[in-house]
Parts: C-alpha cells; sequence; structure tokens
C-alpha cells in the first residue's frame, strides 16, 4: 500500500490526504449532532478522494526526469493549488461567504499563518476544528518537506550548515536520507515524522484537557501550538480555562519549533550531541531573556509610575516571556497576562518588538517562519570573527571546520537570504500600498504574511487590522505572500533557476 502511495505524484497524495482529513470534522459534527456540517465535510470528503483515485489512475505511469527537482515543484503547487480543494469544505459549512475568503482562510491555515478573516463566533466548532486540522497539516508538511525535499537539495536552511550551493543535490546526500530516490526518502521520513509529531499534539491534547480546558479547544491549541499556526477556536487563547498551567505546557512545547533537535526518536547525525549545545536554543534563550528583561526592568528606568504594585511583578514576566517566546516561534498565541506586562512596563503594545521576533523566526526544519536562527547564529559568528581578525589579524578561527565553515560560505548564503527576505517585504509593501492600504498597515502585514504570523495585525500596530475589513485585492497580496513566505525565496528562485541535482 505505501508502495503504491510512494509512486503517485506528491501532489495526488496531498490531495488524497487533504479530503481525508475532512472526514474529521465531519465526525465531530455528527457527535454533537451537527447534521448539516456533517454532511457538507462528509460530501467534500468523498468529493476530493474520488478525484484523488481519478488522478491516481490518469499518473500511475508518471515518472518525471528529475525526481527531486519535481517533488520540489510539487510543493509549491501544493500551495498553489490545494488552498482550493481545502476551501470547499469551508465553503460548503459557510455559505454566506466568498471564494475570495474561504480561499484567504485555507492558505492562511494551510501556510500556518493563522489569520482569518470570520469573527469566532461566526463559525461553527466543526469549522473551527477544520481550521486547526488544515493549519495542523500544513505544518507537518513543511516539517516533511524539511526533512526529505528541501535538505538534499541545499535549502531551508540546510545551506548555511553545509556551505554548500543552495537548490543543487551533494554527494553523500544518499547517506544522510539512506537512499537516494526521493519518493521513497518521502516515504522513510513521513513514517518517522507523522508518530512524533502526532504523540506530541496528543500528549499536549490531554495535559491541557486535564487542566480543565474542553476538549475541543484543548485539541485546537495543541494543533495550533505544534503547527505554529496559532490558530484559536470559540474560546480566545487568554480566556482559556487551562490558565497559566496550560500556558507552560505551551511554552515547553515551544522548543519543536526553536530546534529540530528537540523532537525525540529522530535519529540523525546532529542530535548525537547535547541538546544543551544546540546553537538555535542558545540563541532562542538569549533572545527571548534578553527581551523579557529589557522590557520587564523598563517599568524602574523609564516607565512613570515605577512603585507599582509588586503582586503585577510575577504575571508581568511570565506575560513578556511567554509572548515573546509565542512570537519567536511565530506562533502568535498571546498571554493572559500580556495585558498586564504592557501596562508593567509602560510601553504600550511593543508592536516593534514583536515584528522584530517573528523577523528573527525559529528553526531550521520545524514549523516556524521567519528569517531562521541558524542563520542569524551565522551572522553573528561571522561578525565575531571579523571583529577578531581587525584586534588579531593572525588569529586562526576556533571550532574546527564545521564552525569555519558556518562563518563562512554559511554566513554568505545567510545573508544573501536576508537580503532575499527584506526585498520580499520591500515588494509586498509595495504592492500592498497601491492596493491602497497605509504605510503603518502595510508593513505590519508585508511582514506578517512573510514570516507566516499572522497575528501581528492585532498586535504589532498601534489600532488593530482587522482582515475582514480588507479588500479581495490585498487579501490575494498577502495570500501569495504567505506561500512565499512559507516556502523561502531560495527554493523558488531554487526551482526557477537551471541546476541540476546530484543528490
Amino acid at each position: 500500500m505505501l508502495t503504491r502511495l510512494a509512486e503517485l505524484p506528491l501532489l495526488v497524495v496531498l490531495l488524497g490526504f487533504s479530503g481525508a482529513m475532512a472526514l474529521v470534522p465531519a465526525l465531530y459534527a455528527l457527535g454533537v449532532d451537527d447534521l448539516e456540517l456533517a454532511r457538507a465535510f462528509l460530501y467534500s470528503a468523498l468529493i476530493l478522494l474520488v478525484l484523488t483515485v481519478m488522478l491516481g489512475i490518469a499518473t500511475a505511469a508518471y515518472s518525471p526526469r528529475d525526481p527531486t527537482r519535481s517533488h520540489l515543484a510539487a510543493l509549491v503547487l501544493a500551495y498553489a493549488v490545494l488552498p482550493f480543494a481545502l476551501a470547499l469544505p469551508l465553503r460548503e459549512a459557510v455559505p454566506d461567504t466568498s471564494l475570495t475568503n474561504v480561499w484567504f482562510e485555507m492558505i492562511s491555515a494551510f501556510t500556518t499563518t493563522g489569520a482569518s478573516v470570520y469573527p469566532p463566533e461566526r463559525l461553527a466548532d466543526p469549522v473551527h476544528l477544520w481550521r486547526a486540522t488544515v493549519g495542523w497539516f500544513g505544518g507537518f508538511l513543511i516539517i516533511l518537506a524539511a526533512y526529505s525535499i528541501l535538505a538534499p537539495l541545499n535549502l531551508g536552511g540546510t545551506e548555511v550548515s553545509s556551505g554548500r550551493v543552495p537548490g543543487r543535490g551533494a554527494v553523500g546526500t544518499a547517506q544522510v536520507a539512506r537512499t537516494a530516490d526521493p519518493s521513497v526518502r518521502l516515504t522513510r521520513f513521513a513514517l518517522l515524522l507523522f508518530p512524533v509529531y502526532g504523540a506530541l499534539t496528543f500528549l499536549l491534547w490531554c495535559g491541557l484537557l486535564i487542566l480543565g480546558e474542553p476538549g475541543i479547544s484543548a485539541l485546537i491549541h495543541a494543533m495550533g501550538t505544534l503547527s505554529t499556526s496559532g490558530i484559536t477556536g470559540s474560546i480566545p487563547f487568554q480566556e482559556a480555562p487551562a490558565g497559566a498551567a496550560g500556558e507552560v505546557l505551551i511554552f515547553l512545547c515551544f522548543a519543536f519549533a526553536i530546534t529540530r533537535r528537540a523532537l525525540p526518536g529522530i535519529r540523525l547525525a546532529e542530535n548525537r550531541r547535547p541538546l544543551l549545545q544546540d546553537p538555535e536554543l542558545r540563541l532562542a534563550t538569549l533572545v527571548v531573556l534578553a527581551v523579557t528583561l529589557i522590557l520587564f526592568l523598563r517599568h524602574w528606568f523609564v516607565a512613570t509610575g515605577a512603585e507599582g504594585d509588586t503582586a503585577e511583578m510575577p504575571p508581568s514576566f511570565w506575560g513578556i516571556l511567554f509572548t515573546a517566546a509565542s512570537f519567536l516561534t511565530t506562533t502568535g498565541y498571546v498571554s493572559a497576562d500580556w495585558q498586564t506586562a504592557t501596562e508593567w512596563s509602560g510601553i504600550g503594545t511593543p508592536g516593534l518588538v514583536l515584528l522584530g521576533l517573528a523577523i528573527i523566526g525559529g528553526g531550521t526544519a520545524t514549523a516556524a517562519g521567519g528569517v531562521k536562527l541558524l542563520r542569524v547564529y551565522a551572522l553573528l559568528r561571522h561578525g565575531e570573527r571579523e571583529l577578531e581578525k581587525i584586534i588579531h589579524p593572525n588569529s586562526i578561527g576556533r571550532g574546527g571546520t564545521e564552525a569555519r565553515r558556518l562563518r563562512g560560505e554559511g554566513a554568505q548564503f545567510a545573508w544573501v537570504f536576508f537580503m532575499l527576505f527584506a526585498t520580499s517585504i520591500a515588494v509586498v509593501a509595495a504592492l500592498l500600498l497601491l492596493a491602497g492600504v497605509d504605510f503603518e498597515q502595510t508593513m505590519v502585514l508585508a511582514i506578517a504574511a512573510l514570516t507566516t504570523t499572522g497575528q501581528l495585525a492585532e498586535l504589532g500596530a498601534a489600532v488593530p487590522i482587522v482582515y475582514q475589513d480588507l479588500g479581495d485585492t490585498v487579501k490575494i497580496i498577502l495570500g501569495v505572500a504567505m506561500v512565499i513566505g512559507r516556502l523561502e525565496t531560495l527554493a523558488l528562485l531554487a526551482l526557477i533557476l537551471p541546476g541540476r541535482s546530484r543528490g
């Protein structure tokens, strides 16, 4: 069975999984006696599954000339085609809406952005579950793609540690993946990653249930955390009954979006070193603690009324710490103590701080977006080495071959990506300005889309931005920007530019 699925084009397989996922909200709607929604999701699932079978029969003999680049092209096409298929159940479940809105909702969930054009009270719980399931599936897909599609082509951050040209395979890829066949490699990593990804989601769900959160809300928040989509249901995250204890559980799960080495049971070469020595985890800890301490200590040095109630100190510190880690991993959940924290620091809504955290992003080969911590770490190491050479021109860099490669070719590729990311922000912002959006909103929306952190629209600007009020043209621009931010510009350039893979 798995062998037959591996022989089908990746896009057809993903379409089939999209149809199978629609059965989840259908069963839930049936369980809560909402027969109308159950039929909507069931019929949509059947349509997608029948279409998958027909396409599978038609493409059974398909054999690409370059399987590695074919899988990369299929991944790009998945973000272009699947949102329309995923919008079919939503269109049936929410009939009084436009095609642009359901497409935007699904592409936002599929890219783990988490932006929504619908007020939470307008959607029923099965629809919220569908949004969370799509986001959860999108988070798993990008992790799977990072291991099985992007890594062999030195993309997605792998080029920083390998020092090889992005978009081209290299000798040794087969050794890392234990096989040179992209289809077999994709199947192998899917069987390796999915049980871990699903088990972590299940454990977090159970933990939130034990802490008193309702079942559907706990499941949605568990899916939103592991996928970094930050999707929530009818109960806002800040009002979740799990309270501070639930936030602690979710905070611990942010580690899976900071470094891929935190995933248990994944035996890779880099996992042999202690987790605490991971550069991404160390850098994330430094950034989050620095932001937390600066905003927390600002109460005494800058803010007026510094004689505030000492009882607000612990919740203020925790509110800043949790929210900073949430936006660094591009999840976008906001602590229930965030309002207390902003009043404590006296800075109001520190939108620029949250925008900067989202731009830095999480770890490579995770569901997080942004520039990625490893690229920032490589640039910092390169700058440190350049300062050493200024003081001691004849000094020899420490750390061995791996560290020298990270400070050299890795930093060069990281700088190229950073420039491409900045250019993408400028291009998206220019398009939004031409579409009639104000400048401040333009910058917030552009960064929110490219970092896949849709919640920045609410907290990044002085006045919260409501996606529902945006025009169709703006929504289309943001949807395309979400795909670019999710796949990264290097991967898109590697697909467009000529080049052959050797691995």
